[in-house]
């Protein structure tokens, strides 16, 4: 029988490109890179739950927690804001995605480049709005209302207030269309909602720590994420910008 020449000897450290998608072999360096990819993305997003709370959010937050009965109020407050935060992140995730799978695979690499493009626009008018609205430190006029709320009042405004403020709008969508861009799965923005409340939530838990002493202290903490939460919001979409342009 005639002798079978052996092939060519492939190495194994070849790109997933080459070793993977048109060789048909294992790509034993893909797994792991995937995961930090995906690992890189699920923090990255992490900051952006500074700019949900920043403003008359966590403003509100703190008016509820020196309410009567703050402690269902509060947790009501945060049960709107968990409701609020899923479904427009989920939205904007379904959205994309459902963009995504109905692109044929030719133009999958414009899709990626439009998507990422959108998410620049969207930082670029948070950004802009943030630093428009630096000023707007006085509490509007409907939040007098807090001090006497009851818990169905506080989920209410927890659920409208991050469903139609524009700022939460666009970092929802932002967070969504991110995660359904990279084809992360939308679990990952758990993180995200979950530091979102943490946040929203520290009135009360400085109110369960603290008693009666954060009757002094909630006020001062509010009167600070006025004047300075906008600085800080900054920040993080500055850093967020230039990790979308530049990362990848």
């Amino acid at each position: 029988p005639p002798t079978q020449l052996p092939g060519p000897q492939l190495p194994h450290s070849l790109p997933p490109s080459r070793c993977g998608l048109r060789l048909n072999l294992p790509c034993e360096d893909a797994g792991p890179r995937v995961e930090r990819k995906m690992l890189v993305n699920l923090l990255a997003i992490l900051p952006l739950a500074i700019v949900m709370i920043a403003g008359p959010q966590i403003i509100s937050a703190t008016l509820i927690a020196t309410s009567q009965d703050a402690r269902r109020n509060s947790l009501a407050f945060l049960a709107g804001v968990a409701l609020a935060i899923t479904a427009g992140t989920l939205i904007a995730y379904w959205v994309t995605g459902l963009v995504k799978t109905s692109t044929r695979p030719a133009s999958q690499g414009t899709f990626a480049t439009v998507i990422d493009w959108l998410v620049i626009v969207l930082l670029v008018v948070l950004m802009a709005r943030v630093f428009a609205r630096r000023k707007n430190t006085a509490p509007p006029k409907w939040m007098g209302r807090l001090q006497t709320a009851d818990a169905r009042l506080s989920f209410r405004l927890g659920l409208l207030l991050f469903l139609v403020m524009p700022t939460d709008i666009i970092t929802m969508i932002t967070v969504g269309a991110y995660l359904a861009r990279h084809g992360d799965p939308w679990w990952h923005s758990l993180p995200f909602l979950l530091l979102t409340l943490l946040l929203a939530g520290l009135p009360l838990l400085i109110l369960v720590l603290l008693g009666r002493r954060a009757q002094a202290l909630l006020p001062t903490l509010r009167d600070w994420m006025s004047t300075n939460s906008w600085v800080v919001s900054e920040i993080v979409i500055v850093f967020f910008l230039a990790l979308n342009i530049f990362g990848g």
